[in-house]
């Protein structure tokens, strides 16, 4: 039996198993495994958020940490400033973040290709060179520190996520909201005319969809689930870095999606462990944890261009192929 059709047959089992490994996993491990499980779920949520653009749009931004850098700075500014209630912060994140997706994809989205993508490139470095140099609102190089934790309610039923075990609850559940919505969204008519805007754009304008409205909608979303990882990381670790901002980040996340698959919410979910988890276990073994990390990536690009989710759906496709020929 091949494994994608043993994990089908046993989908309810597995769900149960990993609803209860994820409810178990703070109270079992160290807290460094779990501060990596944290940061797993964030980067999980940025990867998806870039999904929509590269995997189901076919828009390959290379400035996606705009909007991941906006949101840790927007949070960082109100929870120092104001408050680090979620009710507040979490809305003024995402309404910034969308305007900001809102300004930026009505000027990028007028170009294609390697146009697009370098504009978004340079957009993202501006912003990122804009925060260096404006030190007295950004913090310059060292950014904003001292971001208290996340609060959520009223009065005396307000609740402070305190602990590491407790953040982790409320990156899983965040995290667990945006697959669902995002899962929604791609299995939407609006999800098919993305499809269809990746495959042929000028056959969907033939037959009257507007695909720069499309595209604007779905470039706004994407930035406001960026905005939203880049809320938890500033609050996991207290701090709005600049770096947030950089070009590394844009292109981690793109590896994140060539490892794991674009084009599906797993594959985004799956690169972004192996790429936070892979340097952080080999650094244990080698100082050379970069060159391997190197070596890993080439190896994707040669041998499973389309990612593990591609490579499986492939050996899939060729047992399937084999199948009526050993009838025959």
């Amino acid at each position: 039996m091949f494994p994608s059709e043993w994990v089908i047959r046993r989908r309810s089992w597995l769900l149960g198993a990993a609803a209860i490994l994820a409810l178990a996993f703070p109270f079992v491990v160290r807290s460094y495994i779990l501060s990596l499980g944290i940061e797993v779920l964030i980067f999980a949520i940025f990867a998806m958020s870039l999904d929509l653009l590269l995997g189901y749009t076919g828009l390959a931004s290379f400035g996606h940490a705009a909007f991941f850098g906006l949101g840790a700075y927007i949070l960082a500014y109100t929870a120092i400033g104001l408050t680090p209630n979620l009710l507040i912060t979490l809305p003024l994140v995402i309404a910034g973040a969308a305007l900001a997706a809102l300004a930026i994809g009505f000027f990028v989205l007028r170009t294609t290709g390697i146009y697009f993508l370098m504009i978004t490139l340079a957009l993202a470095q501006m912003l990122f060179s804009i925060a260096i140099r404006w030190s007295s609102v950004t913090g310059g190089s060292d950014g904003l520190a001292g971001i208290p934790r996340p609060v959520i309610g009223m009065g005396p039923l307000s609740y402070t996520f305190s602990s590491r075990e407790s953040f982790y609850f409320l990156a899983l559940a965040l995290f667990l909201v945006s697959w669902w919505l995002l899962r929604r969204i791609v299995g939407s008519p609006f999800g098919w005319a993305l499809r269809g805007i990746r495959e042929n754009e000028g056959r969907m304008r033939a037959l009257g969809y507007n695909t720069f409205r499309y595209k604007l909608t779905a470039f706004v979303i994407s930035g406001i689930f960026g905005g939203l990882a880049g809320l938890l990381l500033s609050h996991f670790f207290a701090h709005a870095a600049p770096d947030n901002l950089y070009w590394t980040t844009s292109g981690q996340v793109m590896i994140m999606l060539i490892i794991g698959g674009a084009g599906t919410l797993s594959g985004p979910v799956l690169g972004a462990a192996l790429v936070r988890l892979l340097p952080s276990f080999a650094s244990a073994y080698t100082d050379r944890w970069q060159t391997l990390m190197g070596v890993v990536f080439i190896l994707f690009v040669l041998f499973a261009p389309q990612g593990v989710l591609g490579l499986v759906q492939g050996l899939r496709l060729a047992r399937d192929r084999r199948i009526p020929e050993n009838r025959t």
